[in-house]
């Protein structure tokens, strides 16, 4: 068990959450090789430049051969000139690759246990926020001394939840569903809301078929 900040109402207290499904070791390793998996997916590989094959010019020659004192060249489409192509320039490529799923959630669980480790995870209720309040969101914020920026993970789509923390800055909203390490590493803090933990927890503690049959068979 894990203890941890926790918000409701207005007040601050303190709530134990369930953390046995996260292991004992922050693998930092597995954390930079995942995050550096999201960051290339994220990509778009649409950078082009132009050969001298792809530049329009004139094929005529700049100067004469001989007789100026100048390098010869052949056309103005030369990567020397101005206007003229690029050498080695970049070209569409898709930089998009993919890891095991079971090292995506080892990674994810590597990075709630260091959040845990350094006290920046909270817990609140989402009644607090029976209808859209901005205000109530940002004292929440506040209240527990969050200065950074937060990963609100909800257990399902809440919209009073959203509507509440879209406006405040450096905060993001996220399904447990949805939630990876790259999220979780990339905010200061992260607040579960209701019983968003304990559906993290269920998703974090399947371990496949493979792996149940070779438990059951031990």
């Amino acid at each position: 068990m894990a203890q941890v900040s926790s918000w409701n109402d207005g007040s601050v207290g303190k709530a134990e959450l369930a953390s046995e499904s996260l292991g004992e070791v922050v693998k930092l390793r597995l954390m930079r090789d995942v995050v550096r998996m999201y960051e290339a997916n994220a990509r778009q590989g649409t950078v082009k430049t132009k050969t001298r094959a792809e530049v329009q010019a004139t094929t005529r020659k700049p100067f004469k051969q001989k007789g100026t004192g100048n390098a010869r060249q052949g056309d103005f489409k030369s990567p020397l000139r101005r206007g003229g192509g690029v050498i080695f320039g970049p070209r569409p490529r898709d930089y998009s690759y993919t890891m095991p799923r079971k090292a995506l959630r080892e990674s994810l669980r590597s990075a709630l246990l260091g959040k845990l480790r350094d006290d920046e995870v909270a817990v609140s209720a989402s009644k607090s926020l029976a209808s859209p309040s901005t205000k109530t969101a940002a004292k929440m914020v506040k209240d527990l001394g969050w200065d950074g920026s937060v990963a609100v993970v909800v257990p399902s789509e809440n919209e009073n939840v959203w509507l509440s923390f879209r406006n405040l800055p450096r905060v993001s909203v996220l399904r447990a569903g949805d939630l990876n390490a790259h999220h979780v590493l990339w905010h200061r803090n992260v607040l579960f809301m209701d019983d968003a933990w304990d559906v993290l927890m269920q998703r974090l503690a399947h371990r496949g078929r493979k792996a149940q049959e070779k438990g059951d068979k031990a």
